[in-house]
């Protein structure tokens, strides 16, 4: 590089990423993710890695801004109509980590089909008696059908892994003739009305808010689970705390929700049968390395002038 560009962080990035860009590059760490810190700091940076929501107007005062990298595959943090209008490159990294979100999936499955926490729990406080008659109710997993909203990678990775373990597996999605063979395409009825296991991985846009509704909930068996690694508005949450609450299903996880970070506050602190955890599902110690070595290649490379793959508006090279 001629001259040493500046690039902010909106949150800290794996340490050994963090120094090898600063050795081409000022790198500023937001101290946090509001959108008055972000907007006053980006004003005189060249490059922008993202882990946090952006505001819709971040880009205003951006007037030396030249690229924009998603630490991570979702794109709906970052305002990706407005930047292209000003010409600036937006990057993602896809598939960067999907070995985790499949893992959290299998794990929250095996939660709710195998009871390990409780019945640790219970064999802890009431002993051997009472907590062995816990397992009797239990499914493998085997004997059930995994329905999967949206067939991108991760849908695709997780059928791959159910099918390892004998499961039935439908799928919704715009495309069903790609659908590899051993899943099923299925109705949005259908899915809901015949699988045990649901796991929402579409991505967030106009069509898939609110996909997740009321009646789409009344139509789930009463033994099924329902678990959501999209996007928080996907889903009616008040209908699956009303399902929860009814014994209408079985359990849920929400690892995305209507507003982050949760207050505590939230309805779904007091829901019986809900796994809830802090947008986690990607993060892990290999995906935030693979996230962070990708981000820097790809913005050094941004910066020194190059067209990466991986730019997901590259009509403002034109």
């Amino acid at each position: 590089m001629n001259k040493r560009f500046k690039v902010l962080l909106t949150n800290p990035i794996y340490p050994e990423f963090h120094q090898m860009l600063s050795e081409d590059c000022d790198v500023i760490v937001a101290p946090d993710t509001k959108p008055e810190t972000l907007k006053g700091l980006i004003s005189d940076c060249d490059g922008l890695i993202v882990r946090c929501q952006l505001p819709q107007d971040i880009f205003d005062g951006a007037h030396q801004l030249k690229a924009v990298v998603r630490h991570g595959v979702g794109l709906d943090f970052i305002p990706v109509d407005v930047a292209t209008q000003k010409g600036i490159p937006i990057a993602n990294l896809p598939g960067s980590n999907t070995n985790a979100v499949v893992e959290y999936c299998l794990a929250a499955i095996f939660h709710f089909r195998r009871r390990l926490g409780l019945i640790d729990s219970e064999l802890r406080a009431r002993g051997w008696a009472k907590a062995r008659p816990l397992a009797d109710p239990s499914s493998e997993i085997a004997t059930t059908t995994l329905g999967i909203i949206g067939f991108g990678s991760i849908g695709s990775k997780l059928a791959n892994a159910a099918t390892g373990l004998q499961m039935q597996t439908i799928a919704l999605t715009r495309r069903p003739e790609t659908l590899p063979s051993g899943v099923r395409s299925a109705t949005k009825t259908e899915l809901f009305s015949q699988s045990d296991v649901i796991v929402v991985c579409c991505p967030l846009n106009e069509e898939t808010r609110g996909l997740v509704d009321q009646a789409s909930v009344s139509m789930m068996k009463p033994n099924a689970i329902l678990i959501n690694i999209a996007r928080g508005p996907v889903v009616d949450t008040q209908a699956i705390i009303g399902a929860l609450n009814a014994g209408k299903i079985a359990g849920a996880a929400m690892d995305v929700h209507d507003q982050q970070p949760l207050s505590g506050e939230e309805a779904v602190f007091d829901c019986p049968n809900l796994l809830l955890t802090p947008h986690i599902a990607s993060i892990t110690a290999s995906s935030m390395r693979g996230m962070s070595k990708g981000s820097v290649q790809t913005i050094l490379a941004i910066l020194k002038g190059n067209r990466t793959d991986n730019v997901v508006n590259p009509e403002v090279f034109v």
